[in-house]
């Protein structure tokens, strides 16, 4: 319908790094202008189920985008995975509009059969996915508009009867089912194509679209998801053994499944006022935040010099003023001027600086001793006009401007403080960022700086590796930690420290006791004494399989339900899942905008050979930026136990399944993705 807002998403891995080779983005926004739509988001992502979910996603939520478009990553290519993206965040599909799209594809050419176009509803926002090429983007938007398609499926979505549109077809010919067949001009031919294929020009047959089921459905809870209630899949460790589980019951879900799991099942923070300090370093902002008042307030200099009046003063010798001797409020005396310093106001009737280095010293005044003191007058060197090295009222910020929009995150290299304190805002409304409670499980642990040892089968133990390293990357991006230390493998241990971290953190992150032992006892414990709901167990990632995302209702705590992460007891194992899972959850609790809480990635080129696992592999690397782009080496061996691997790595390689009769490695000089996770080096 005229008026809606539209967001418009490209899908191309060059396009993400070329803005400028998007030709089918600025097209459709182009064609939605012209049609009386509203564009309020043209965005770019490379082929990626996960950032393309994260992005759209973030605008179903933000509740101002009526229909998303997105273009690319439709057809039968390696890369193209647009549908695979799309198809699971439908709450309801649109076939008709798919057989509308292949239709008006298909007249063009015959390769159109080979397009996977997806359409449907996330809440209350249409989603329709268009290919890539501008000529098909121009057939089907062609389709989407005629007739008023789009128009009328926008209407039905947000609520509304249909009746303006059938009476606006009416009057175009086009039969509507329920109110008769109309025709313009004679009544005895056939109905006028529409282009692409009109229900009448088919033999005659007329194929009927009931909406009712539109309108029924429209106010079911589109904007809240009724929790499913779901079987407990893990034993009672009270149980006798012949009850424990001889193989998981947790289905394998993929990272890009997993990883949607986490955003949707985690709300950010509540809001509240902090002062613009240092602490506000890796917060985010809650507010439009508007400069209260001008800045500069009044007129001032952006150097170190004299202010003056010009009135073509030439160069002379000039007594000088300082702040000492005369009052700002006051026009300066015939033959002065007036030593300022850099943002320093300018005093009455001045309306030019002149520049230190631009003078010289003529006589100074000097103490009762005869040592000189400060300047008595200068001679200036030469004349400058009106207006010279002069800051006006608002020159750098008009009051009422908008100076930090709402999701701006604050970072640590000062613009966002020092913008804030620029403008005079000492206190702002921020997301509360989230507390960690961190522990470790295992009776074979021992705590490098105690190790005293708890009840085990015997045997020395191992040092408790994930515990510092995790706590240590959690301090250094900003987080408080709530240390558990380490919880033995005990039923009544497990449950007392875990409502322990309940009552005090906003996440939970263990590491160990998620796989098959016998003390492997937290899903039991989640989902058996403590009425959690464990989201996924097992993921199909490596390294990393068992790591486990669950949710806790803390019925006294600060919140509804906190999310709780089990990573894998191996140290890469933990680390690696940190950053690919935890750091996610993290920034959502924090406030951070969706699309963002992803670490980010690129395309590197590899510098070794690469076998191939059949299960998606995060491939610990040093990435160096070079003159010819992204190197990315190889940490050396990639045991999960083998912690060594990520000593000075920044950089996970996606390393993809091994294909059943694809090839088993990757050759150097291959270029794949790679998430970021620490500084890059430069080569």
């Amino acid at each position: 319908m005229p008026g809606a807002r539209v967001a418009i998403l490209t899908v191309s891995d060059t396009a993400s790094l070329d803005a400028s080779a998007d030709r089918s983005g600025p097209i459709i926004q182009s064609i939605l202008t012209q049609n009386g739509y509203v564009c309020t988001h043209l965005q770019v992502v490379p082929d990626d189920e996960t950032r393309i979910r994260a992005v759209v996603l973030a605008w179903c939520d933000q509740g101002d985008v009526d229909w998303i478009i997105t273009t690319g990553g439709t057809g039968f290519g390696v890369r193209d995975r647009t549908p695979e993206a799309i198809r699971p965040l439908l709450d309801r599909e649109a076939s008709g509009i798919v057989h509308l799209l292949l239709n008006a594809s298909l007249q063009a050419t015959p390769l159109a059969a080979l397009s996977r176009p997806v359409a449907g509803t996330i809440k209350n926002t249409l989603i329709v996915t268009l290919p890539g090429s501008v000529k098909a983007v121009q057939e089907n938007m062609a389709a989407l508009l005629q007739a008023g398609v789009a128009t009328h499926a926008l209407e039905l979505i947000r609520g509304g009867s249909g009746q303006r549109v059938h009476a606006d077809l009416a009057k175009e010919g086009i039969r509507i089912v329920g109110e008769g067949s109309v025709a313009s001009g004679s009544s005895a031919g056939p109905a006028p194509s529409t282009g692409v294929g009109s229900p009448a020009s088919r033999s005659g047959h007329i194929h009927d679209h009931d909406h009712a089921h539109l309108h029924h459905d429209h106010d079911h809870g589109h904007g809240h998801h009724t929790p499913k209630p779901r079987s407990v899949l893990s034993h009672d460790p009270a149980l006798p053994a012949h009850t424990r589980h001889r193989e998981s019951p947790y289905p394998l879900v993929s990272v890009a499944e997993a990883l949607l799991t986490v955003l949707r099942e985690v709300q950010p923070l509540p809001v509240y006022e902090e002062a613009v300090t240092s602490r506000l370093k890796g917060c985010v902002i809650a507010e439009d935040v508007f400069a209260p008042q001008n800045v500069p307030t009044t007129f001032s200099t952006n150097v170190d010099g004299y202010a003056l009046r010009c009135d073509n003063r030439p160069p002379g010798i000039y007594k000088v003023l300082t702040s000492r001797t005369h009052n700002l409020s006051v026009p300066l005396p015939p033959g002065t001027i007036f030593r300022i310093n850099t943002g320093g106001p300018l005093p009455a009737g001045t309306d030019a600086v002149i520049m230190v280095e631009d003078t010289r010293l003529h006589s100074t005044h000097r103490s009762p001793a005869g040592e000189e003191v400060e300047e008595n007058e200068v001679e200036t060197l030469a004349q400058v006009p009106r207006g010279e090295n002069v800051r006006e009222p608002g020159s750098d910020v008009r009051q009422g401007d908008l100076v930090l929009e709402r999701g701006t995150v604050v970072n640590s290299a000062g613009g966002e403080i020092g913008t804030l304190a620029f403008v005079g805002r000492t206190m702002v409304r921020t997301f509360r960022k989230p507390i960690v409670a961190l522990l470790s499980t295992g009776n074979e642990l021992l705590d490098v700086q105690s190790p005293n040892p708890l009840p085990s089968d015997g045997w020395g133990g191992i040092w408790d590796t994930n515990r510092p390293s995790l706590q240590a990357a959690l301090e250094g991006m900003g987080y408080e930690v709530f240390d558990l230390g380490i919880v033995p493998d005990t039923l009544e241990a497990h449950i007392g420290i875990l409502r322990r971290g309940l009552e005090s953190a906003d996440l939970i992150l263990t590491t160990g006791g998620t796989s098959m032992g016998v003390g492997d006892l937290l899903k039991p414990v989640i989902e058996n004494y403590l009425n959690g709901t464990v989201h996924f167990g097992r993921v199909k990632v490596k390294p990393g399989k068992p790591t486990t995302f669950a949710t806790i209702p803390t019925p006294n705590g600060r919140t509804e339900r906190v999310p709780l992460f089990a990573l894998p007891g191996n140290p890469a194992s933990a680390l690696v899942t940190f950053h690919v899972f935890v750091i996610p959850a993290l920034r959502r609790l924090g406030g951070w905008p969706q699309d963002r809480c992803r670490l980010p990635s690129m395309r590197v080129q590899i510098q070794e050979t690469l076998r191939l696992d059949p299960r998606p592999e995060y491939h610990r690397a040093i990435i160096r930026a070079t003159p010819d782009g992204f190197k990315a080496y190889s940490t050396g061996g990639q045991r999960s136990s083998r912690v060594a691997s990520l000593k000075g790595a920044n950089g996970l390689i996606a390393l993809p399944p091994r294909a059943e009769k694809g090839p088993s490695r990757l050759e150097i000089g291959d270029y794949i993705e790679a998430i970021v996770i620490g500084e890059l080096q430069m080569e």
